[in-house]
């Protein structure tokens, strides 16, 4: 149930039933109208500018309006008071029968509480990470895993269909080099003196078991091969390499993809699909022969001064129109990006998220533009860009890694600190941020660590149940037999924030979907695990809120119904996340 879209439903029906509404000429619009929790919990529970954007229409005072509404809820059993405040907003305070109700609602739903219909069943494809077979996965990719599988997440509970998508960038001049690497390693791995790793290739200690591998099962035969053969055998084996190692470093974040689409297979049979696709632009009249000016700054390194093929993507949103086919008649990056923007489109994905780095903004525009023209604007495609993250340990820059060269692994940071701390402190911050990492502040046990503190609430609720079982041990904490308790001894003002909080969770889960803003649900959690321990404090001074009370069965099983709530909803909550939910925390 989702408590604000029930009183959306309410206020637009008691504005309908208003004379003046009825009277009015023309349709009235709800579409500026919001429900939403009030900024101060003093001011109420729930809050709407219903008043403030019909008031004009109507041709009444904002105030006098808002007076109208508010007297259509008199008597409203769930209601418990109403008020207008400053230039028109209504609150309404309600019943503490009516969050009893909710409490039970929870129960019975468990972790299903939240899930959403919003996304109808449209077919997303979320892709991330998609990091070069180049080495082991940095800290930066790390980030744009999480936020990447937290959202696909969040877009399944909200009731899309979502398809997890990794994109390997496995063609091109990076995999040359790293071919030409890797042989480097091989020839150490015969015995050869290497020296240092020349120039241009990748040092990293990473590539030596490839090497190795491949003096084991080829011995001194493969260096007598043509280059071509050669170079061609050493780039499939250490690309597959490569991909064992991610994958492996993936699931140590437990991150798991439903698809690894490989860029080569853009350009095999004679690169068919590119071809595909940049005929399809062309019967659409997005292809045109053309000489493209200079970029203002630094040269681009696909802009050439000569006619050329080239996408008219400032027809459909770009800033400048894109090179498709370079002077030596081979396509560029870009038309690898068009055909696999097709494939996707052509797979019936009605909406298409990339989660890239920061270092990608350029490419923004240019994507778009591609979802505009190949889908003829039937498919959304968005952006979402992950902000560098720092490491420090006590405030202090972490040295980089030996394995990688230069860099701080994934596997560096889960290792350490483990990965429920990464993933939740990934998100703990919007994705459009930077995002500081200290592997100190991540393992202290405290309410600074947000992590801790939420899945110390989890542990909590866990340990009042097994302390009621212990207090009650004929007592059945079954979720059917709490939802058929009296939970009328849950009336404190403590008790109701907790509930109204828990009844804030689907409104934040449609939110987070929409706004593709995952991090929304870490700050949730935290907020709820704030009320949940500041209510278990009260209980220190007053017995008579303590969760267990031993000389009252009614009020115990009443409060344990909360705390099956709280549970239930952080454990949600946390799934999303791909964090563990704790019974126990030592």
């Amino acid at each position: 149930m989702n408590v604000f879209k029930d009183f959306e439903t309410r206020i637009k029906q008691a504005v309908e039933a208003l004379d003046i509404v009825k009277n009015a000429d023309g349709d009235i619009s709800f579409e500026r109208l919001t429900v939403e929790p009030p900024r101060d919990p003093a001011h109420g529970d729930i809050s709407t500018n219903a008043a403030m954007v019909l008031a004009k229409p109507l041709g009444m005072n904002p105030r006098a309006l808002a007076e109208l509404i508010a007297a259509r809820f008199d008597g409203d059993p769930d209601v418990a008071e109403t008020a207008v405040a400053g230039p028109g907003f209504l609150n309404f305070r309600l019943t503490a029968g009516f969050w009893q109700r909710l409490v039970v609602r929870i129960v019975r739903e468990g972790t299903d509480y939240g899930r959403s219909d919003l996304g109808g069943g449209r077919k997303v494809n979320v892709e991330y990470v998609s990091a070069n077979p180049t080495g082991p996965m940095h800290v930066g990719h790390c980030r744009g895993a999480v936020v990447g599988d937290a959202l696909a997440n969040l877009m399944q509970f909200a009731g899309y269909e979502v398809t997890k998508e990794y994109y390997i960038n496995d063609a091109g001049s990076q995999i040359d080099v790293l071919a030409q690497s890797v042989y480097v390693r091989y020839r150490e791995a015969l015995g050869e003196e290497i020296g240092e790793i020349p120039p241009g290739l990748y040092p990293g200690d990473y590539l030596v078991p490839v090497g190795q591998a491949l003096a084991r099962d080829f011995g001194p035969a493969l260096k007598a091969k043509p280059e071509d053969e050669r170079m061609a055998l050493i780039k499939q084996r250490t690309i597959d390499a490569m991909m064992d190692m991610i994958r492996d470093d993936l699931k140590a974040l437990n991150v798991e993809h439903d698809v690894f689409f490989s860029e080569r297979s853009l350009h095999a049979d004679g690169e068919r699909a590119i071809r595909a696709a940049i005929n399809d632009l062309t019967f659409k009249g997005h292809v045109y022969k053309g000489k493209l000016p200079p970029p203002k700054g630094q040269v681009a390194e696909d802009w050439e001064d000569r006619e050329q093929t080239l996408f008219r993507s400032t027809d459909v949103g770009d800033d400048m129109d894109r090179p498709l086919i370079k002077s030596d008649g081979s396509y560029t990056y870009f038309a690898a990006d068009v055909a696999y923007f097709r494939d996707k489109f052509e797979r019936g994905f009605s909406e298409m998220i990339y989660v890239l780095g920061a270092d990608h903004g350029g490419y923004i525009k240019r994507l778009e533009a591609v979802a505009r023209a190949v889908s003829a604007g039937e498919a959304k495609l968005t952006v979402l860009l992950c902000q560098l993250v720092k490491i420090y340990r006590n405030g202090e820059p972490v040295r980089m890694s030996k394995r990688s060269g230069d860099f701080v692994t994934l596997r560096d940071v889960v290792d350490e600190v483990g990965v429920d701390s990464v993933r939740f402190m990934m998100l703990y911050r919007k994705s459009s941020e930077s995002l500081d990492f200290d592997f100190a502040k991540v393992t202290e046990q405290s309410k600074d660590n947000p992590v801790f503190y939420v899945q110390y609430a989890h542990a909590r609720c866990a340990s009042v149940m097994r302390q009621a079982q212990e207090t009650f041990p004929d007592l059945d904490l079954s979720p059917e037999s709490l939802a058929s308790a009296d939970l009328s001894d849950l009336a404190h003002e403590s008790e109701l924030a907790l509930i109204a909080k828990l009844g804030e969770y689907p409104r934040m889960i449609e939110a987070a979907a929409s706004g593709q803003e995952p991090h929304r649900v870490a700050f949730y959690l935290y907020d709820l695990a704030s009320l949940l321990h500041a209510h278990w404090n009260k209980g220190r001074d007053e017995p008579g809120l303590r969760f267990v009370n031993d000389k009252n069965r009614q009020s115990t099983i009443a409060r344990l119904g909360l705390v099956y709530a709280v549970a239930s909803v952080l454990k949600s909550g946390l799934m999303i996340t791909g964090t563990d939910a704790p019974q126990e925390m030592r």
